[in-house]
């Protein structure tokens, strides 16, 4: 298998290098699908890579989840304060649910409408790269489609929203950075689609939204083990196997709360988080080059709304929590 991983490694290091060229509406992750579908789609690869980018697909997916999981810290929570956590809580756990039920309406194609509303309502790609391994029915086109319909909306997101709370008359100032940090914090699907149309917004603004993400990037834990239940609730058997989670997400899970209770350097985080989205970013790459180019036209069409309706519920969602608050 050994040619068809360093194959996939190269092709994910050439999306990590040109991410730092692109504008920011092309991240790494989103590059090394495109390429990686390019390559799939419009070369013909030699078959002995294939066992190798299969490997890769699968298990870079499950070991970025580790590296990922220390970007998660739960005094992020203390830090927002209890009310507006509930708010963001019961928020998270609407979208989750009503996109479970939701994903079926729309005929989203294998777990697209799981993938997309999970991202949506938690933290976007690293969500998204957390929930595939666990789903039944594996499919390399829902992940593909799921992580383009996230990274589209957090752009669209990132550029129109701002515009539009500005159109608010907000009663003052104060209230407009708290109002405009809360919904746009616990809307936008990354943290740099968070921070690029919050501190657009100023830099009071831009504190609260990185704190309301930050708290909802808390919720990754809870919000897998409810997705597990939803997804596997109908095949019956004993209520702790909702609990009974695969290693790699015992071991998000061990990362989590490492990091929440020792002191560990920023700039280490950062590191550590960062090789967790190089590692994401080669996956994603031997993914897209096991992605029908003409299968992803086809249902990302699909994908596309609902995401667009799902984006559309928490926002509403969140405008209802800020006038309960107030």
């Amino acid at each position: 298998m050994l040619k068809g991983i360093v194959f996939a490694i190269g092709v994910g290091l050439i999306a990590v290098i040109a991410e730092k060229f692109t504008p920011p509406a092309f991240n790494g992750i989103l590059i090394a699908l495109l390429l990686g579908m390019f390559l799939g789609n419009f070369l013909t690869l030699p078959t002995s890579l294939d066992a190798g980018i299969g490997y890769t697909s699968s298990k870079m997916l499950e070991l970025s989840i580790l590296f990922l999981a220390v970007g998660i810290n739960y005094t992020d929570i203390a830090a927002l304060g209890i009310q507006p956590f509930i708010g963001v809580a019961v928020v998270v756990f609407a979208v989750l649910f009503l996109s479970f039920f939701l994903s079926k309406r729309f005929n989203c194609p294998g777990n697209t409408g799981l993938l997309v509303g999970f991202g949506t309502a938690i933290c976007g790609s690293s969500a998204i790269a957390a929930l595939a391994p666990s789903l039944q029915k594996q499919n390399k086109e829902d992940v593909a489609i799921a992580m383009a319909v996230v990274n589209l909306l957090g752009t669209f997101g990132m550029l129109v929203l701002p515009w539009a709370l500005l159109q608010i008359d907000w009663p003052s100032s104060d209230v407009a950075s708290s109002a405009i940090g809360y919904l746009v914090g616990g809307s936008l699907h990354s943290v740099g689609n968070v921070a690029g149309a919050g501190f657009a917004l100023g830099k009071s603004a831009g504190d609260v939204a990185i704190t309301v993400k930050l708290a909802r990037v808390a919720l990754l834990t809870p919000g897998l083990i409810f997705m597990t239940y939803l997804t596997q609730r109908s095949d019956g058997g004993h209520w702790k196997r909702y609990f009974n989670l695969p290693w790699y997400l015992i071991g998000f899970i061990m990362v989590t709360f490492l990091v929440s209770v020792v002191d560990i350097p920023k700039s280490a985080l950062k590191d550590i988080e960062y090789i967790g989205k190089v590692i994401l970013t080669i996956a994603m790459a031997a993914i897209g080059m096991k992605v029908s180019f003409r299968k992803l036209l086809q249902a990302g069409s699909r994908g596309l709304r609902f995401g667009a309706v799902m984006f559309a519920i928490q926002l509403s969602l969140l405008g209802l929590m800020v006038l309960l608050m107030r």
